[in-house]
């Protein structure tokens, strides 16, 4: 039984992680027409692809990733959305400047680089090593905020309690 749970487990995370690429892949669509042929400046193509892939995830997780439990209270759809919203804002936004800021600014990524851009540079791709820097920290903070996205909207965005379950633990006096 608990195997079977533990599949699930992982299941349900690697169903995340799809929606997740669709949403990256589709962000990026997004990003780019708006820029390149609506001349909108960078800011609003970046907004523009997260309001619209953010309700895309909601939709799409709600389907197929974090299902209603008939069992347990139903959820209000526009609570998950709005805490859909929340969460990805928070990790989306926040944490993923943090993470940036703490890999250039602080443990400044590109004095570590200079061996790989010489060994790119062997195979004609050039590469100054702040700027590599700067295009792999988008892809190394995906490994601390898939993760975070996945357990916050899991067990606060779409969380159903069990119909007579407490809201909150009791507390002991």
């Amino acid at each position: 039984m608990e195997n079977k749970k533990a599949l699930a487990a992982v299941w349900q995370f690697v169903k995340f992680g799809m929606v997740g690429a669709v949403n990256t892949i589709l962000s990026y669509v997004i990003y780019n027409f708006c820029y390149y042929a609506l001349n909108s400046g960078v800011h609003i193509a970046n907004i523009t692809g997260f309001v619209i892939t953010v309700f895309i995830a909601y939709l799409l997780q709600s389907r197929f990733v974090f299902r209603q439990d008939e069992n347990a209270e139903k959820r209000v759809w526009w609570k998950v959305l709005l805490k859909t919203y929340v969460s990805y804002s928070f990790t989306g936004l926040f944490l993923t400047e943090l993470l940036i800021w703490l890999w250039i600014n602080v443990i400044d990524l590109g004095q570590y680089l200079g061996g790989v851009c010489e060994w790119l540079s062997g195979f004609g791709i050039t590469f100054d090593q702040y700027d590599l820097a700067a295009s792999l920290v988008p892809l190394m903070n995906l490994v601390v905020t898939i993760p975070l996205n996945f357990v916050i909207n899991k067990f606060w965005a779409y969380r159903q309690r069990k119909p007579g379950a407490p809201d909150k633990e009791p507390r002991d006096s």
